[in-house]
């Protein structure tokens, strides 16, 4: 794995949450246990284990979401998040949250993420971490791992268009603070494309970039007006249809592509008829994602690995990969610019064979 982890890497599809490392979960459902409010017992051997079936996965994400309900939980897993993938030298990193309100801690959607931006500052002690608009023509100092952060705040598809406005407009006030688009997401069985569309509108016409998760369950209707859309890019697009990828591949919109992910939840049958080797071949924009690498136990370098063995793709061609997902961030052009050098940089010094 070492040549994977060594190469330059740019990840857009992250949910935070998903991204919590099982040791720290191990030690906030310990405390849960302590306060009565799990039994520890029955969450253990999920959280040790690496192959978790659909059913654990989603017994995982209940321990989830019962764990981050504070300011400062919130910050330590953004924080983390941040070292783990700078880790693996990713340089980019755009990471997406739902905005969360708990009006009994007196949390609110904006303070929610206010602790994910003291996430992203605790995390500039141990790095060379961008994550400010303010900085956005500026270049860290390098003196250790570098990292560009951004964030894009989700609109669970459970919410109205109020909830949706909300949180855009939340996200309009918190540019300054490395906020930078926003995501649609959630249960894809749950909620209504048009209940969304006048929100998302209004993001589009205020600069705001989208990205949409599109397709992960069939949905023909849709996923149609969703491309209609003109999004950003889309995660995920498993579930299309010919007239779909005919719509698709015309449009030139980016897909963010999460092999382990899409195998993990059972949305594609097997690696070998993953979509990602007809977007390949038809060069249509795709960039390799995580979506949740905490729990589906796996990182950006080992999606980079397992695409290249199950494809016959050599390592040229995976740098290319890589290389070309600058091409589809957010953050805009002065980062690109500095993104190319760092690839150019690499390019010079990893070995291909």
């Amino acid at each position: 794995m070492e040549w994977w982890i060594n190469m330059p890497k740019v990840e857009l599809h992250a949910h935070l949450n998903g991204s919590i490392r099982n040791s720290t979960l191990l030690e906030l459902a310990q405390e849960l246990d302590k306060k009565g409010t799990v039994v520890f017992s029955d969450f253990e051997h999920v959280i040790r284990k690496n192959d978790r079936s659909l059913r654990e996965v989603f017994k995982l994400f209940d321990l989830i979401h019962m764990v981050t309900t504070d300011h400062q939980t919130i910050a330590r897993i953004t924080k983390e998040v941040v070292e783990d993938f700078a880790a693996e030298n990713v340089v980019y990193l755009e990471l997406r949250t739902t905005p969360k309100g708990n009006d009994s801690i007196g949390m609110s959607k904006r303070s929610y993420v206010e602790a994910v931006v003291e996430g992203f500052r605790s995390a500039s002690s141990s790095l060379d971490i961008n994550f400010s608009l303010n900085d956005l023509e500026k270049c860290p100092a390098r003196t250790g791992k570098m990292i560009y952060v951004r964030l894009l705040l989700s609109i669970d598809r459970r919410e109205s268009t109020a909830a949706a406005m909300e949180t855009i407009n939340l996200a309009l006030e918190m540019k300054d603070m490395g906020v930078i688009g926003i995501d649609l997401s959630g249960n894809p069985n749950v909620g209504e494309w048009a209940t969304f569309l006048p929100a998302l509108k209004f993001a589009k016409e205020q600069g705001l970039p989208v990205t949409l998760h599109c397709g992960e369950v069939p949905n023909s209707v849709e996923i149609q007006e969703m491309l209609d859309f003109l999004p950003g890019r889309i995660g995920h697009a498993c579930c299309f249809e010919d007239e779909e990828w005919r719509k698709l591949k015309s449009s030139k919109i980016p897909v963010e592509i999460c092999l382990t992910s899409n195998i993990r939840t059972e949305t594609i049958s097997s690696m070998d008829v993953h979509h990602f080797g007809n977007l390949y071949k038809a060069n249509h924009p795709i960039v390799l994602c995580t979506d949740d690498s905490g729990v589906f136990s796996t990182n950006l370098s080992n999606e980079y690995a397992l695409a290249s063995s199950t494809f016959g793709l050599g390592k040229a061609e995976m740098f290319q990969l890589a290389r070309k997902a600058v091409d589809y961030i957010y953050a805009g052009n002065a980062v690109q610019k500095e993104l190319i050098k760092v690839f150019e940089s690499a390019a010079e010094t990893l070995e291909y064979n």
